[in-house]
């Protein structure tokens, strides 16, 4: 693999960072893919100001201007599918056909629904007590957002918040995941090249607190957006303190399975669920609750699945399921797995990493049974290619089991009745639930986001959702005598 060096996007000029560049290994080969550059506080500042300028351009362009940029954007990064794809699967490890190409399709689709919605979001005349006066609301761009996005779809969540910041008007300060930078280069140099005004897009490289704190608590950044995990939304929420925040955060999603629920169906659906990205997605299968009276057979069915699943190089096309993403992530796997275990659980299928790989983080494809309150693989995010099952008896008890968790992001249930189908999906405390699906299905102009009360975010990304959160309503009062 080819060595890339990563430098900082501020205004727009790729600038070089302090001290020497860090290496970036790959996953699948544990060669060294990129060298990357890495910010302090003097390119925050300056990248900052180059946003806060850029957003008083934008702020002048018309929604359809802004909608020309975006869709612009949108054009460089389908016609730079192929390059943004194979350098995804180096950095991250997914597979290039199955899950890459179609991530950075995905972007794609993001970047033409904020263009176009920007140009039907409406503003309202507000009817006036006052016959003298007039009422009506705008909207505009907040200002300077600030951004950090995480490295499980360093293309598609990225996307979500920079097409509706540049739709919008906003400058915006960028810090990516240090385990995928590349894939946040090919977006930036997709914004310089579609002709953006200097400093929408500024991109820094650097140590998580120090520029991602930074980047929160930075006085001219107004607002910012983050897709990660609870603690990091804890932390820098108190970093971004009287902020307006758009946070998506931890899952650790439940599906419930009735015992009237088309077994076929549900094993299709949850092994999607459960391995897709090697389940490292925040709205992964991470609790199976089913129905004791079918137990075994969904675990049958989804062995059988797993088994099926062709664990490899990224690269090959015959490939469905990669390597994890470092060894801190396969390490989570091995103790989770270690702890149900102890604790009475039973490894069905696979269970460990995989031997004769480039790397130690190619991990099996694992079913495990028997999984009972307490264990960690019940009560935290394992972020693998997992199937974690219990045994509930009724309605009432798998409710509360999916229910018994700090976080609430999405939910699903499977059923042919639709009665209880809809029953359940109310009484989730979850900011989204599926029926007759997995946790892992979205559309992306829909509403996502976490449930009140819960470690999972606040606000809604998606469609004309992020529009609105990334946007702030004036009141315009006219006198008219």
């Amino acid at each position: 693999m080819a060595t890339t060096e990563l430098r900082l996007l501020v205004a727009d000029d790729w600038v070089e960072g302090i001290a020497q560049p860090l290496p970036l290994h790959s996953p699948v080969t544990g060669e060294v893919v990129a060298l990357v550059h890495q910010a302090d506080a003097g390119h925050l500042d300056r990248a900052v100001d180059a946003a806060w300028e850029a957003h008083h351009k934008l702020a002048r362009m018309t929604a359809f201007e802004r909608a020309a940029l975006t869709h612009r954007v949108a054009d460089l990064i389908e016609e730079r599918a192929g390059t943004i794809a194979r350098d995804l699967s180096a950095e991250h490890g997914k597979p290039m056909v199955g899950e890459a190409l179609p991530e950075v399709a995905a972007a794609v689709e993001m970047f033409r629904d904020a263009a176009e919605g920007i140009k039907r979001l409406e503003t309202s005349v507000i009817p006036s007590s006052d016959p003298a006066k007039r009422v009506i609301t705008i909207r505009q761009p907040r200002g300077v957002y600030g951004l950090l996005t995480p490295w499980n779809f360093p293309v598609t969540i990225p996307s979500e918040y920079l097409s509706a910041g540049l739709a919008t008007g906003n400058g915006m300060v960028w810090k990516p995941s240090e385990l995928t930078p590349t894939s946040a280069a090919h977006l930036a140099q997709c914004f310089l090249d579609a002709g953006v005004p200097a400093g929408t897009l500024n991109l820094l490289h650097g140590d998580p607190a120090e520029i991602g704190g930074g980047i929160a608590g930075h006085e001219r950044v107004v607002a910012v957006g983050l897709t990660g995990s609870s603690r990091t939304g804890q932390a820098v929420a108190a970093r971004a303190a009287g902020k307006p925040l758009l946070f998506e955060l931890g899952g650790n999603c439940p599906v419930i399975v009735f015992d009237d629920a088309d077994l076929d169906t549900v094993v299709e659906k949850l092994a999607f669920g459960c391995f897709a990205n090697a389940g490292q997605i925040c709205d992964s299968v991470e609790r199976i609750l089913v129905h004791e009276r079918i137990q075994d057979d969904l675990v049958a069915g989804l062995a059988e699945a797993a088994s099926r699943l062709r664990l490899g190089s990224p690269f090959d096309e015959s490939t469905t399921l990669g390597p994890v993403i470092n060894e801190a992530g396969a390490a989570r796997i091995d103790a989770h797995l270690a702890d149900a275990t102890d604790r009475g659980a039973t490894v069905v299928m696979g269970g460990g990493r995989a031997g004769g790989h480039p790397t130690a983080l190619y991990y099996q494809p694992t079913v495990v049974a028997g999984i009972r309150p307490g264990m960690r693989i019940e009560a935290e995010e394992t972020f693998g290619p997992v199937a974690a099952v219990m045994a509930v008896e009724d309605e009432q008890a798998a409710v509360e089991a999916a229910n018994r968790s700090s976080t609430g992001l999405v939910g699903a249930v499977f059923t042919r009745d639709i009665g209880r189908a809809m029953r359940v999906a109310e009484a989730l405390e979850t900011g989204m639930v599926n029926i007759n699906d997995s946790t892992a299905y979205w559309q992306p102009h829909t509403p996502f986001g976490g449930f009140s009360g819960k470690n999972s975010g606040i606000g809604r990304l998606g469609g004309r959702w992020t529009l609105e959160e990334m946007t702030q309503i004036k009141t315009i009062n006219l006198d008219v005598s």
